[in-house]
Parts: C-alpha cells; sequence; structure tokens
C-alpha cells in the first residue's frame, strides 16, 4: 500500500513519502514548482492544502506512469477531534479520529482510498464569469474543402495553415470585445494546425497531416498582446475519417474501454500541452459519449490520466469533457473545471441548482453556433436574440462560448461580426 505521511509538529508537519513510486526529490520538487512557499519541514494542517498536495501528486504520478498504472493518491487525516466523524471529498474517503495521548498526530494519503481532488476546488476557471463571452472557430481541413471546392492534401493543408491570419483573427475579436477565442486542433479528417511528433510517430503517417505551422503558437502571439486568452477544441476519440490513423491509434468506436487508443492519445495530448505551455489557459474535449466505460476506472487511463495530460505544460489550464447535447447543465467529473455545456437550441438550456457560477462545483459553461450549424451558414439569430441567451447564462454567474464561421484566411464574416460587436456593447468590453 503506497502512503503519504506528514507527522505533526504542531503548528505544522513535516512531510515524508512512503513507497508512492517516484522519488521523494521529484515529488518535493512537484510540491515546491506548485508552491514557492513549500516547506517540507512545516506543512500547515489545513484541509484546503491537503487537497491541493495530494492532487498535485495525483496529476504528477498519472503523467509519469509505467505503462499507463498510475498510483492513486488517496487520503486519511488522524487528528485529535471530540467524536469519530466522517467527511467526503468528492469520493475520498476522509476519517478523522482520536489519537492516542501525548502521541504525534499524523497525515496519511494511502493509496488504499482514491482521493478524487475537485479539479473545481483549484479555480483553474475562476477567470471564465470576468470573462463573459468568448469566441470559437472550427478550422477543419475537411470542412474548408467542403465550403470551397478543395481537393484536400498535405500540401494544401500547409497552405491553408500558412494563409491564416493570426493577427487578422486577434485583432477582429478585440474590437468586438471578446476576452477568450477557442480554436479547433483538429477532428475527423486527421489533419491538425500544430506538428506533433507523438501524432506522427504513433500514427506512422508520411508526410505529416499536422502542419508545418503551430497556429496555435502564432494565435497566442497575437492574441496575448491584446489581453484575449486562447482555448482549444480536441475530440476524445481518434479521427474517424482516417482509417490509417484509427487503426495506428487502436480506436474502437462505441462503448468500448479503448485503453490502449487512450494511452496513445495521451501521448498526442501530453506533447501539444507540453509544446504550448502557459500560453493555452483551457482544453474543451468533445466526444466523451462513454465516460462510465472509458474513463472512470480506478486505473489509468482514466479521467485523472487524460486531465494530467492536458495540464502537462500548464498545471493551471481548465478542462471539460463533453457528453453530447444536454440542455441542462451538468458536469461530468470531478476532474474538470467547468461544463463542456455544448447546446444547439440555446433558447433550451436549463441551469438547475448552482451557485456561484457553478454547477456541482464545476464553472458553469456553455457552448454554441451562430451560424445555421457549428462552423457553417449565414446568422440563425437576431443580435438581440443571441444577447438574450448569454444574458441567460450569465445571470447564473456563467460563460458562454459562440462559435463562428471563418473564411479560408480566418476572417469572421461582417454579418458574424456584427452580430458579435452587438454583444459586446450589450456585455461591456
Amino acid at each position: 500500500m503506497a502512503t503519504f505521511r506528514v507527522a505533526e509538529v504542531m503548528p505544522a508537519f513535516p512531510i515524508h513519502f512512503e513507497n508512492l513510486g517516484a522519488p521523494d526529490k521529484d515529488l518535493l520538487e512537484v510540491l515546491r514548482q506548485r508552491d514557492p512557499r513549500f516547506s517540507a519541514a512545516k506543512v500547515p494542517a489545513s484541509r484546503p492544502l491537503m487537497e491541493r498536495h495530494a492532487g498535485w501528486l495525483q496529476e504528477f504520478l498519472a503523467t509519469k506512469a509505467e505503462g499507463g498504472k498510475a498510483r492513486k493518491v488517496a487520503g486519511t487525516r488522524c487528528g485529535a477531534v471530540r467524536s469519530l466523524r466522517r467527511v467526503i471529498i468528492r469520493n475520498a474517503l476522509v476519517h478523522m479520529v482520536r489519537t492516542m495521548p501525548r502521541k504525534p498526530l499524523s497525515f496519511l494519503i494511502s493509496a488504499a482510498l482514491l482521493l478524487t481532488v475537485s479539479a473545481a476546488a483549484q479555480n483553474r476557471a475562476a477567470w471564465m464569469p470576468d470573462a463573459q463571452w468568448g469566441v470559437m472557430t472550427h478550422y477543419l481541413a475537411d470542412w474548408q474543402a467542403r465550403t470551397h471546392n478543395l481537393t484536400m492534401s498535405v500540401d494544401e493543408w500547409n497552405r491553408l495553415v500558412d494563409g491564416f491570419d493570426a493577427e487578422g483573427m486577434a485583432r477582429q475579436l478585440a474590437l468586438v470585445g471578446a476576452r477568450y477565442y477557442q480554436i479547433s486542433i483538429g477532428q475527423n479528417s486527421g489533419y491538425y494546425l500544430s506538428p506533433n511528433a507523438a501524432y506522427d510517430r504513433i500514427t506512422g503517417i508520411q508526410p505529416s497531416k499536422c502542419s508545418r505551422r503551430d497556429l496555435v503558437a502564432d494565435l497566442y502571439e497575437a492574441l496575448n498582446k491584446r489581453g484575449i486568452k486562447l482555448m482549444v477544441y480536441l475530440p476524445s476519440g481518434a479521427p474517424a475519417g482516417d482509417r490509417e490513423a484509427d487503426a495506428a491509434l487502436e480506436w474502437q468506436n462505441g462503448p468500448h474501454p479503448n485503453r490502449e487508443f487512450q494511452r496513445k492519445w495521451e501521448q498526442v495530448i501530453r506533447e501539444w500541452s507540453l509544446r504550448w505551455g502557459k500560453k493555452v489557459v483551457g482544453w474543451w474535449f468533445d466526444g466523451c459519449y462513454f465516460p462510465n466505460t472509458m474513463y472512470r476506472s480506478p486505473d489509468a487511463p482514466n479521467f485523472a490520466s487524460f486531465a494530467a495530460a492536458a495540464r502537462a505544460g500548464n498545471p493551471d489550464a481548465a478542462v471539460a469533457f463533453n457528453p453530447g447535447v444536454v440542455y441542462r447543465m451538468l458536469s461530468l467529473t470531478p476532474y474538470e473545471d467547468f461544463t463542456a455545456g455544448e447546446i444547439d437550441k440555446p433558447e433550451l438550456v436549463a441551469i438547475r441548482r448552482g451557485a456561484d457560477g457553478k454547477i456541482d462545483g464545476t464553472q458553469i459553461h456553455m457552448l454554441s453556433y451562430l451560424g445555421q450549424t457549428w462552423g457553417m451558414g449565414a446568422p440563425r439569430f437576431t443580435s438581440e436574440q443571441a444577447i438574450e441567451y448569454t444574458r441567460k447564462v450569465r445571470q447564473s454567474g456563467g460563460a458562454v462560448t459562440w462559435d463562428v464561421p471563418v473564411e479560408l484566411n480566418g476572417a469572421i464574416s461582417q454579418p458574424f461580426l456584427d452580430q458579435l460587436t452587438a454583444l459586446g456593447k450589450a456585455l461591456g468590453k
């Protein structure tokens, strides 16, 4: 049984580790990097600090797990209290028990119990309510080919990505008052708009369908100087339209565990996360349609290791997992920071039992589209309707992301710019 033990010396505890599957110096370094004030000799005995430390170690162990088998960090805190009682922290059993007189108190985190540290407690999505609303665009090879009658190839894809005007997009977003922007990395075609050596190695596809240009990194440079945050979209499954990639990734569509696929896909996600680091503040993962089958295993790969891969380069990155269109806002797992909130009919969205802008501890967020469908068509709402739907979510402390179509060069067309401008004026830039 792997344990993490702290012996109390009032008013704080010294710390040491037992059989967590990683060198003590590495575990200590994780805590020092995450908390500059951390001291192994003096760890304050507080519940929030316990949650943070256990969560950081869980994420670290998930990323370092051999063969995808992450040790689970669980907690038992022992202290002098008036009576025996049980406290539940996100599926973790934290037992408060009376110790013998004159014996040191101890804080034990054990592999016997899974400590599910609430990602929401990290407040990674705390910036969303202030941002209020943002813009998403799908820039996908197959969609652009279909819309503009193009024959897609590696050369054509690189030409399109090279022609995407990152500065132009940033100027438009600043003009309408959007505080954040989310772009698709890729989807079903197997073409992606950033290099990824892990994807190329795993799939063996040459020439690579990952673009030469790192459009995400270039967008960050353009957006950051205007104070606009950057998020990314990625499916949780393999590219359905690329059979060669599907086979290499060992993907099975439907309610299958897909454990080998998940291990490979986490490598791909981790590489992008490490490449971008703090440049990307959020990940929106599509297609998590079978959470019980794929992601709720006590052993990695699971939601914990999935989230850890996305946060490998930025521990503060907010993550959401999309179960599909559900009109009542819900949180799929404690390992997500905001609700995916995919909604095709925003007039039907329902927010119940929310508190402080959160549903079950997770930041409220809705993603919908202003066009006739995702990334395509003319505006389907009036500006007044878009404002009304946004305000409805805002009244509950949530944020709203509106998807709009883009041209080949990444520009938002004037009818959607007009709507976004009206939205910015109504909500305040």
